[in-house]
């Protein structure tokens, strides 16, 4: 959920829905596609307004990690590649081929002629071997995507249209940098990318679909159509992202038409919203997880250990005694009402290749009877009034991190309270507006977690290595919760190297066993995306995967990019129904490769943004 700064809960990549789409031509698509809300009646044009509860850690594509936040850039900024809506499979971005020398040391680029920077500039391979080489050589430029450029060893650009990464080892990722290209023109002149948010002076020179305009922290980003862009411009005239505290509030929005579209939305609010006029509700399998992560002892690069989390969460019989006493099935059905699937592996079955899940014998069920004999085994008394003492003969208490706008958080905090004081255990829930603070300083035990996982799962593997552990207590490293743990650092470094399938997909599973074992990831819940939008606003609009997909948090930005307003649809007989799943844009793709736009091949947030 990224990281990587640690805001938590899941972003906006909780599985959404299944839209609406007919009607939709892969002829209007590829003119110019677009996203859909109610008439501006001063201008005349139309707006689409999502509603958003997390805020903003960044608009620099430097330090962003958030998933509203990376959401943001896959709009504004071309990566390499991108992402087919239809099946995630690498299609051209700002590359239109790529290649792999045979020892598989040096990748090659080929840039398109037809990107431009929304101030007229061309973009070319100088712009990307530019922002490369500033994260390979400013540390501060690394934060939010260095996992990406660690290995490299020289990037350069032999020609506009050539951009040639050569390596110091195999790497699997070269197909999926979720790194946003940026304009060489505009950020050289930037001095020190650790304090530079890039939210000062609008609009934001990008060459993605669209262009951010303003931002006002907590409030809005807004963000008008780029003209130049060349796969086509979105219909919509402006693109709103509004900020909401509260979810209520922003489903009482919905209700009122002063918001378009609205995600992650509670089982309640959505089962509320399927009965309301000119409102559609997406329900569809996520690309996210939601899960517990403890506090395994904060530590930097440099050795020292800070925070103050319970030293007993750092005995591997007190992580498994507790993950015994959750029941995972419960919160699946009582916290989500059956919108998710219950936890296991740390990658969501939507990614079904790396899928895994524990063998029988490995699998840790809810047992509560079994976890209060393994804390017993383990010294962990009770005292006379029931409660659990610790091995420094105090009453063993626990926190937990709750977001505040999460409902999920409040819910299953309950439960675990329930749960673990039956073995004795207290926990004080924490719940804050932003969890950040803490969680980087590593003052806390246990926290609610969640990541959006891209169709390449290295991003959300790398956040668990050592070397993405802050260099120093009063630095902020691209960790999720300081795990570092050396025999998942060599399967992570093995599976980064491993260009066959079949192979990689082994280690990564690996991977996910070896986490599972260490308790420090206890993996709840699988939730759905669920979302909502105003039919009398949006005509059609794309899901990704678009048989059964979300629109909130895709690898890519075909939602937002493809979405009609249903002024024009009306205009122009092209409305789309009430029901079905978009297909335009796959459509859209036939026509492309028809055509020999595009070179089907081969990927973060967006490094995936935690939340």
């Amino acid at each position: 959920m990224v990281t990587k700064v640690p805001p938590r809960q899941a972003p906006a990549g909780r599985a959404l829905r299944l839209l609406l789409a007919t009607g939709v031509t892969a002829a209007s698509l590829l003119a110019v596609p677009g996203t859909a809300r109610a008439e501006d009646e001063k201008s005349g044009g139309t707006t689409l307004t999502v509603a958003v509860s997390q805020s903003v850690d960044s608009l620099s594509p430097f330090l962003a990690q958030k998933l509203v936040s990376t959401s943001i850039h896959r709009l504004a900024y071309e990566y390499l590649t991108n992402y087919d809506v239809k099946d995630a499979h690498p299609i051209p971005g700002l590359a239109t081929a790529w290649k792999s020398s045979p020892d598989k040391l040096t990748w090659t680029y080929t840039i398109r002629k037809d990107s431009l920077w929304s101030d007229g500039k061309p973009a070319t391979a100088e712009d990307a071997a530019w922002t490369f080489n500033k994260m390979m050589t400013d540390p501060n430029a690394a934060t939010a995507n260095g996992s990406f450029t660690a290995n490299f060893k020289k990037v350069t650009a032999p020609d506009p249209q050539t951009l040639v990464i050569e390596l110091k080892q195999p790497q699997a990722t070269m197909t999926a940098l979720d790194v946003p290209i940026v304009p060489r023109h505009v950020w050289e002149k930037v001095t020190d990318f650790s304090k530079f948010n890039n939210d000062q002076q609008f609009p934001i020179v990008g060459n993605g679909p669209f262009v951010i305009t303003d931002f006002k922290v907590d409030q809005y980003i807004k963000l008008k159509p780029n003209k130049k862009f060349w796969r086509g411009a979105p219909k919509f005239d402006e693109l709103v992202f509004k900020y909401y505290k509260d979810g209520d509030a922003a489903v009482a929005a919905l209700q009122k038409g002063e918001v378009s579209f609205v995600p992650n939305l509670t089982p309640a609010q959505a089962a509320a919203l399927k009965t309301q006029k000119n409102i559609r509700v997406n329900d569809a399998p996520g690309r996210r997880f939601y899960a517990l992560a403890t506090n395994p002892g904060a530590r930097a690069k440099d050795g020292r250990t800070f925070g103050n989390g319970n030293k007993a969460l750092l005995d591997p019989e007190v992580r498994k005694a507790l993950f015994l006493a959750v029941d995972r099935t419960t919160l699946v059905e009582k916290v989500f009402r059956n919108h998710a699937v219950e936890g296991e592996g740390y990658i969501p079955p939507r990614f079904g290749s790396y899928f895994w899940k524990p063998a029988a014998d490995q699998k840790r069920a809810y047992d509560p009877a079994r976890a209060a004999q393994v804390l017993d085994a383990a010294g962990y008394r009770k005292n006379a009034e029931g409660r659990r003492l610790g091995k420094d003969g105090k009453p063993l208490d626990l926190r937990i991190l709750c977001h505040a706008t999460d409902p999920n958080d409040k819910a299953s905090a309950k439960y675990l309270q329930e749960w673990w004081g039956k073995l004795g255990i207290g926990l004080k829930v924490e719940c804050l507006d932003s969890v950040s603070d803490p969680w980087v300083k590593g003052d806390y035990d246990l926290a609610f977690d969640g990541w959006s996982v891209n169709p390449d799962p290295d991003y959300v593997l790398s956040i668990h290595t050592c070397g993405t552990l802050p260099a120093t207590p009063k630095d902020t490293g691209a960790t999720d919760n300081f795990i570092c743990d050396r025999q998942f650092d060599s399967l992570y470094a093995r599976q980064a190297v491993e260009y066959d399938a079949a192979k990689r997909s082994e280690l990564v599973k690996q991977m996910q066993s070896r986490l599972y074992d260490t308790g420090y990831m206890n993996v709840i819940a699988y939730p759905n995306a669920l979302e909502a939008y105003r039919t009398d606003q949006i005509a059609s609009i794309t899901t990704m995967p678009e048989a059964a997909g979300n629109l909130w948090g895709q690898d890519g930005y075909w939602s937002w990019w493809s979405a009609v307003p249903a002024a024009q649809a009306s205009d122009d007989g092209s409305g789309g129904s009430s029901t079905g799943v978009v297909v335009g844009i796959g459509a859209a793709v036939v026509v492309v490769v028809g055509i020999g736009v595009f070179l089907g091949l081969r990927r973060r947030s967006t490094a995936d943004d935690r939340e």
